[in-house]
């Protein structure tokens, strides 16, 4: 059953004040299955050798599932006859990928500790895993997530952010899940890894504020001149490129990109044209030790986005437990 994500709103609040069900915390699982967190980073450096687009891939899971719920892994549900999941809503549908990666991790986490880690918490271990093996930072994870027992695309579709959205949208929504600006921008850093296709980038190009023919005014011109070469008018829209010029490297390139008008996505960009997301642009263009310290903070800040509602420990993360 789907619940609208503003009455959830209510349910993160009151989870976060009042339960003590299932408290979060590093080393959750130091007992139970001591060596879950050092093999799911070893499934995260053999699917980033494999390729290394997975990294970022498998971090925005942690994103898109954090944002519909809370961190219950519902994202990683495949469709049933009685259930529309969250992987095709419109997102996710196309976006998403590198499932089978958190697949493989927790086939893995099975065999050394069966029926004990959630797909959720795997998610969260392996977003972490991906910015440190990008280069990025590292840190304590807070685990001890239960799997949720439904997914709901409506909730996704509502919930999850566009790459349309304009900065003053994003601080509304980010204001409804207590996170704040500086988690916002620091969070939006997670673009410093990873590519997107065509299809995010050619409104700005060629339909702005639905006007066709329009480009957004607010473009490098030799930036601009590069995409439409790669994302020609009329063509293939899954081709992708970085959405910032080291997009195999964590590190603060994205802002600077964003202060030389090179943003691939508007929701990116809109940052550094908004007064108040700008300020946190320009000082993690500056600094980025103060950036990755921020953007730590904003991933912990997130994974703490609970529902409260029962759950389980999945034994696939695609399917619900038979009960």
């Amino acid at each position: 059953m789907c619940i609208h994500v503003l009455v959830l709103l209510f349910l993160f609040n009151l989870y976060s004040s009042t339960s003590a069900e299932t408290p979060l915390k590093p080393g959750y699982y130091s007992q139970s299955c001591p060596k879950a967190e050092i093999t799911v980073r070893e499934v995260m450096k053999k699917a980033m050798t494999a390729d290394p687009r997975n990294g970022a891939s498998v971090m925005r899971l942690q994103f898109h599932d954090c944002f519909v719920n809370g961190c219950d892994g519902s994202v990683l549900l495949d469709d049933t006859p009685t259930m529309l999941g969250e992987k095709n809503s419109l997102p996710n549908i196309g976006s998403l990928r590198s499932f089978e990666v958190v697949d493989e991790a927790k086939a893995a986490v099975e065999k050394i500790c069966p029926g004990v880690v959630s797909c959720a918490d795997i998610i969260i271990m392996a977003a972490r895993d991906a910015v440190a093996l990008s280069g990025g930072p590292t840190w304590d994870v807070k685990l001890g997530r239960k799997d949720s027992l439904t997914a709901c695309q409506k909730d996704s579709d509502d919930g999850v952010p566009s790459g349309q959205s304009n900065a003053s949208f994003l601080i509304d929504i980010f204001k409804y899940f207590n996170l704040t600006v500086q988690d916002l921008v620091a969070l939006s850093g997670s673009h410093s890894i990873g590519k997107a296709r065509c299809f995010s980038v050619t409104p700005r190009l060629y339909n702005y504020s639905d006007v066709p023919g329009q480009p957004d005014p607010i473009f490098d011109p030799k930036y601009k001149q590069t995409l439409e070469k790669i994302c020609p008018l009329n063509g293939d829209e899954n081709v992708t490129l970085g959405l910032d010029a080291t997009p195999q490297s964590f590190d603060n390139q994205y802002f600077k990109d964003l202060i030389d008008i090179k943003g691939f996505l508007h929701s990116d960009q809109t940052l550094n044209t908004n007064p108040v997301t700008r300020e946190y642009v320009l000082l993690y263009s500056k600094d980025q030790q103060r950036f990755f310290k921020d953007f730590v903070e904003g991933m912990i800040r997130l994974g703490d986005l609970q529902s409260g509602r029962p759950g389980e420990i999945r034994k696939n993360c695609r399917v619900v437990n038979a009960h």
